[in-house]
């Protein structure tokens, strides 16, 4: 019998580190002439109950193993450092235990053999009882000379975005939602996606599609019974209200007037399927296209956590997800009526009470399919 895997507890205010001094800049010297992708010094202690001794700290942890796995080729460490029951939910689902990692890690090396996970940064939160949460985002780096699920190699390099949020306790990772802007890497292989998508959805990958069941989970997991701004209410700037808010004026009450009071003018963006652009304007716009073709989408925000402080600025995870129908023209198409799934993960840079940059990823290339099948 399968052992039933841990359940990840909701964070609350006081597992929100209020400082810097544990960050991936202070880790690799970001921005200075000494500046390291694995530094020869590993950064301050912290309490890490039942990891191994060699890791100082959660960051270091994060991207020293992610260094090992993928650019060490040491594949096999996955099982060390991820529970052998672990859910892992991304683009095309749930994926069980970390066998399935192995697999799929084996596979993505050999169809990019010189490839590198850049860590861009990681916003954490927790601690060594409840459980150390990461939200780490990544730079997928390398060149297609091998065979992939997509087909022979292009020869074609990906530089692309992904974003994992995962949850560690004791040396391993039982929990992750991670989307790896899929579209954004088949579309620099070259590949056309209104071709290649319905070949996709006609004969989806294992994961895909999502149950009811694991849609739920996707969606509870580490979410809180009440959000933290209301459990914990505070005075002055709380970044949980905050966050919560300014997703629920854009999104579900499409209140435009909302992004300059909430945006820096012209803050930098970066978005799945190679969106790139800076300022409100192109802001809406993308709104627009989403909200067009999914006019009755209704957004929920699963979970919020955040590092920093008023003086120096925050930075901040939030995972959200949405259910709509596509009864409306544009991005995607003529409207098929077909009810979707949609869920991201979103990091904002926040200063003086205003975002000064966002990432965002959702499962656009999955969405894709939903529609084509």
């Amino acid at each position: 019998m399968t052992e039933k895997a841990r359940t990840a507890a909701p964070l609350r205010r006081e597992h929100m580190p209020t400082d810097y001094s544990i960050s991936l800049a202070k880790y690799t010297g970001r921005g200075t002439p000494e500046e390291q992708r694995i530094p020869d010094n590993f950064g301050p202690n912290q309490s890490m109950r039942g990891f191994e001794e060699t890791y100082q700290n959660i960051i270091d942890y994060i991207v020293r193993i992610t260094y090992k796995i993928w650019e060490d080729r040491d594949v096999e460490y996955i099982a060390d450092t991820y529970a052998a029951n672990s859910e892992v939910f991304d683009d095309y689902g749930l994926q069980h235990g970390c066998q399935k990692i192995i697999s799929d890690t084996h596979h993505t090396t050999s169809a990019f053999t010189d490839i590198q996970l850049i860590a861009d940064e990681v916003v954490w939160a927790g601690d060594d009882e409840i459980g150390y949460h990461t939200s780490h985002r990544t730079l997928i780096r390398g060149t297609n000379d091998g065979e992939s699920k997509y087909g022979p190699a292009t020869n074609k390099p990906v530089d692309v975005l992904v974003i994992a949020n995962c949850v560690a306790l004791e040396n391993e990772i039982f929990l992750e939602h991670v989307l790896y802007n899929n579209s954004s890497m088949l579309q620099q292989l070259g590949h056309d996606l209104t071709e290649l998508v319905p070949k996709l959805a006609a004969d989806p990958f294992p994961g895909w599609p999502r149950t009811d069941k694991t849609w739920d989970a996707l969606r509870n997991s580490t979410r809180p019974v009440r959000p933290i701004s209301i459990a914990q209410p505070i005075a002055g700037f709380d970044v949980d209200r905050f966050a919560r808010s300014t997703i629920d004026a854009l999104w579900n009450q499409r209140n435009s007037e909302h992004l300059s009071a909430a945006y820096a003018p012209d803050f930098p963006f970066d978005g799945p399927t190679d969106r790139k652009f800076s300022g409100i304007v192109s802001y809406q716009a993308l709104l627009n296209s989403v909200l067009t073709a999914f006019p009755d989408l209704e957004v929920q925000v699963d979970e919020v956590y955040w590092m920093g402080n008023d003086a120096d600025g925050y930075l901040t995870s939030e995972r959200w997800s949405a259910q709509g129908t596509h009864s409306g023209d544009g991005v995607y198409g003529e409207p098929t009526g077909k009810p979707v799934q949609i869920w991201g993960i979103t990091q904002h840079h926040i200063v003086n009470g205003r975002i000064v940059r966002e990432w965002l990823l959702f499962n656009e290339l999955d969405l894709m399919m939903q529609i084509a099948k």
